[in-house]
């Protein structure tokens, strides 16, 4: 590492230490002005009364040179916006955002990430899958088919590593063997959630990562959660929200992906579950696209005409094709009694002349049949045996 880059990631450091994300009168003033100087001002007290309002309390703490050690002693390291895989193009979100009005949708500063080091890569085409931590089975079976169907089609899986939906995610993706991120809400060496250790351990093993805009020993905290789901908003191209109260993180998760111009996307529950509340309510007010299945993620998610399901993979039936006198005359028609085609005529008020057209062609296309007492319906597929 050369001087100048120790010397940025010092900076950097410094700044993400001061801030409590996301900061965004700070994120301007180093946008402005550079890391280094932005952070010498800080120290300074050189800096404008909103950016002052932002790091006044901790402005003093020097702790940037134990920050980066800490990080290097658990095998983590701290990308910065300067690198290459920094993933710009995602994070470019939060500005136009900002310019629309969206409250709390500064970049971060810095991402401490342990892992695989080539988010930018795996960023450009990721899906987040999000949802209670209180999930029911139905849930979390869902959840981890998303994950484990998503990776199996080249999207990474991006999810908060919290219990129920969130780690059902990633248990999903890593048994399809594809990559997966968890945005943590509190420093890489917390371990939290405890009971997620293994998990967590798993991703950085495979081909995804673990990362957190908070310094080394930062503990989480509920404002914390809430912060960090607008990371896992902008590190996909949409949000699917499997399970969700009606005032949920998931929930909250949802907005800020709306926020910044992403897809969102809801799964329909029972009716009666207090869980599916928020996603009923996200597809009742048409703030959310209805997707129940992998493909239908991907083609929502996907760029555009990328992963369209293509008509013979949805469900259809024997009838489908048929115009509108055709569907009559079969309707009139009864799988186990014959009729003339007088009396399908009346049934179906069909003229006569066009009953006795349509049969032979129904009967051509393996619809109908003609039988000793008269016409009769052959069974449909999903009548069969």
């Amino acid at each position: 590492m050369t001087p100048g880059e120790l010397s940025l990631l010092l900076a950097r450091a410094y700044l993400s230490r001061v801030a409590e994300p996301p900061a965004p009168a700070l994120a301007g003033f180093v946008v402005e002005h550079g890391a280094e100087r932005a952070a010498d001002a800080v120290r300074e007290g050189r800096v404008p009364a909103d950016v002052q309002k932002e790091v006044g309390a901790r402005s003093e703490l020097r702790l940037a040179e134990a920050d980066l050690q800490a990080g290097h002693a658990m095998g983590a390291r701290l990308l910065v916006p300067e690198h290459e895989q920094w993933p710009r193009e995602r994070f470019a979100a939060f500005e136009h955002a900002a310019q629309n009005g969206a409250r709390n949708t500064a970049a971060p500063l810095a991402l401490w990430i342990r892992g695989s080091p080539r988010l930018a890569e795996s960023t450009a085409s990721a899906v987040s899958v999000v949802g209670s931590r209180a999930a029911s089975g139905y849930g979390e079976q869902l959840a981890a088919e998303f994950g484990h169907g998503l990776v199996g089609r080249g999207f990474t899986v991006v999810s908060g590593a919290a219990y129920g939906i969130d780690g059902a995610a990633h248990r999903g993706a890593l048994a399809g063997g594809g990559a997966t991120l968890a945005v943590l809400a509190c420093g890489l060496d917390v371990g939290y959630p405890a009971g997620h250790i293994g998990l967590l351990r798993a991703v950085e093993a495979g081909e995804g990562a673990v990362l957190s805009e908070y310094p080394p020993g930062t503990p989480p905290a509920r404002h914390r959660f809430l912060i960090r789901n607008r990371l896992i908003a902008a590190l996909s191209m949409g949000t699917v929200v499997v399970e969700a109260g009606r005032r949920s993180g998931a929930r909250n998760t949802a907005g800020i992906a709306a926020d910044l111009g992403r897809v969102v996307m809801a799964v329909p529950g029972p009716v009666t579950s207090a869980l599916s509340a928020g996603c009923h309510e996200l597809l009742r007010d048409g703030e959310a696209v209805l997707v129940t299945s992998t493909a239908e993620i991907a083609e929502a998610a996907g760029p555009i005409g990328a992963n369209l399901i293509p008509p013979g993979a949805r469900p259809s039936r024997d009838t489908d094709g048929l115009g509108e006198e055709e569907l009559r005359v079969f309707e009139a028609l009864d799988p186990r009694k014959g009729a003339s085609a007088d009396e399908v005529s009346v049934r179906s008020g069909v003229p006569l002349a066009g009953v006795r057209a349509i049969l032979p062609a129904l009967e051509f296309a393996g619809l109908v049949a003609r039988g000793e007492y008269g016409w009769v319906r052959r069974r449909r597929r999903s009548e069969r045996s």
